[in-house]
């Protein structure tokens, strides 16, 4: 199979499907369309802004699709760019149970846990908070039920007792964007058997929510530190307390947001903290 030749529409929108899309460009494979979400208003000034992916699409000329609804209009639209596989990596929108029916060849998704563990919407932090010592990447043909579709293929990634979010996930969208690469000619071909999962060894993970952030600091030292390291990149961890004046008082309470943190010798270690409305400093308890 020449990669040119397989006509594909990706489904993605933040940075993590980005990735994966310069990932398969350089392995060969572009596709079709792009189809990403509409452009959101972000930050403080609420600026309209284009998702990574629709940044990437018009870098790499190609066609995109910002549909608000995954309706029959869509999917009308959708079907004159006759694509036979659509891959959809964070894309963000339920998909219909027509559209992911649709090409000849399925819909296939990356999921970023050996599945059936942490099926859901946060495979990666649940791992992370879970204290887990290895992970790993899941290539699955979808089906109209969240991440229950039959595997295609794993691979298995180990986890560094000091490994936060921001650098797991990075790994994890190389390894799962090669491992796709390197699958894509034998499933077009129908070289691989695709192995049905197992529910009853299935867990679940909820999205995260901000005020999951928050820590108290008297609890169990590692459950916080895992916590830390699953949320770094967000919500981040927090944690609510006076700043002493020097002179015996104190002022109002504040949040502070944790930038820095080790375990050490079996406790929590705060090392720099953003104060609210302030700067990154040293923390002194």
């Amino acid at each position: 199979m020449q990669n040119k030749n397989l006509k594909f529409a990706f489904f993605g929108t933040p940075y993590v499907a980005s990735e994966t899309l310069e990932i398969l460009k350089q392995g060969g494979f572009l596709p079709s369309l792009i189809v990403t979400t509409p452009d959101k208003p972000q930050g403080r000034k609420m600026i309209i802004t284009p998702s990574p992916v629709k940044v990437w699409a018009i870098k790499n000329n190609i066609p995109y699709l910002q549909p608000e609804r995954l309706d029959e209009d869509f999917i009308s639209k959708l079907a004159t760019y006759n694509c036979e596989l659509f891959v959809v990596v964070a894309y963000g929108k339920i998909l219909p149970e027509k559209l992911i029916f649709m090409p000849k060849l399925g819909t296939i998704n990356i999921h970023y846990s050996l599945l059936p563990k942490y099926r859901g919407a946060s495979p990666v932090e649940a791992c992370l908070l879970n204290g887990d010592t290895e992970t790993g990447v899941t290539i699955q043909k979808m089906e109209f039920k969240l991440d229950t579709g039959p595997i295609i293929t794993q691979e298995e990634v180990s986890i560094s007792s000091e490994e936060k979010y921001s650098e797991l996930i990075k790994r994890l969208i190389k390894n799962g964007a090669d491992l796709l690469v390197k699958t894509l000619p034998d499933y077009v071909e129908g070289k691989i058997s695709l192995i049905s999962q197992k529910d009853e060894d299935a867990t679940m993970c909820k999205k995260i929510q901000k005020e999951e952030g928050e820590i108290n600091l008297n609890d169990d030292p590692i459950k916080n530190y895992n916590k830390f390291r699953a949320f770094d990149e967000w919500p981040r961890t927090y944690f609510f307390a006076r700043q002493s004046l020097g002179d015996g008082g104190f002022k109002d309470e504040k949040r502070f947001i944790i930038t820095d943190a080790k375990l050490e010798n079996g406790e929590f270690v705060i090392k720099r903290v953003i104060p609210e409305g302030g700067k990154e400093i040293d923390y002194k308890n």
